[in-house]
This record gives structure tokens, sequence and C-alpha cells, in this order.
């Protein structure tokens, strides 16, 4: 049977900062709204404290190593509509992002690269 390649994976920084995050605030989510403040950096949030609804598309369940619950994504589905067509690579850079996403003391943010679904 064909496996069929996960719409979100993390970088190895990504799931080692998220580790991290997860020992110090409990289970995360991700939200990636694509408005003007966001661009492509996901918010990342204690899980449940962005609240999700119709307009919000599921798009992975993250299971990352030394974390006991899935990392959840959530994409806007405006946003989703444009990025349908491609996976989603959440990385993690030097820099200031947003202040509300957890990162934000540690100096990084969190990133969404794309490519091209069978690139």
């Amino acid at each position: 049977m064909h496996e069929e390649t996960p719409r979100v994976e993390l970088t190895p920084a990504a799931a080692d900062l998220l580790r991290r995050l997860r020992a110090s605030h409990g289970p995360l989510m991700f939200h990636q709204s694509g408005g003007c403040c966001d661009g492509s950096a996901p918010m990342c949030y204690p899980e449940g404290e962005f609240r999700t609804g119709g307009s919000d598309v599921l798009l992975a369940e993250l299971q990352v190593e030394g974390v006991p619950e899935p990392v959840t994504f959530w994409m806007s589905r405006s946003q989703y509509e444009v990025w349908s067509h491609t996976r989603l690579i959440v990385d993690v850079v030097a820099g200031r992002g947003s202040g509300f996403s957890l990162e934000a003391p540690e100096g990084v943010r969190f990133l969404t690269r794309s490519r091209v679904v069978g690139a």
C-alpha cells in the first residue's frame, strides 16, 4: 500500500524546540493564519489556547519523539486553499517572531517553508 507524503513535517531543530516548549508549557498546537502579521510563521500555543472553528483546517497531528501527545497543526481555510498543493516544513530560524507565539522569548521563531507536492 502506498503511504502518502505527510502534509506537515518538522525539521530536527523544530522538533527539539517543541520538546523544550512542551516541558515548559504542556501540550502544544500550531495555527497558521497567513494574516498580515503572521506571514509564513506558524504560531505555537498551549493546546486549546487558540480557538479553532469552521474557518480552520486540521492539517496534521505531528508525532514528536519525547512529546507524549501529538502537536496539532491548524491552518485557516483561506490560507489552506492557497497552500493546498504544498508540503509544509516547519523550521526554526534566529530572530524574534510574534509575541503571541511561545518561542518568542527564546530568541528564535518557527518558520514554515513549503515544497510543491510531488517535487
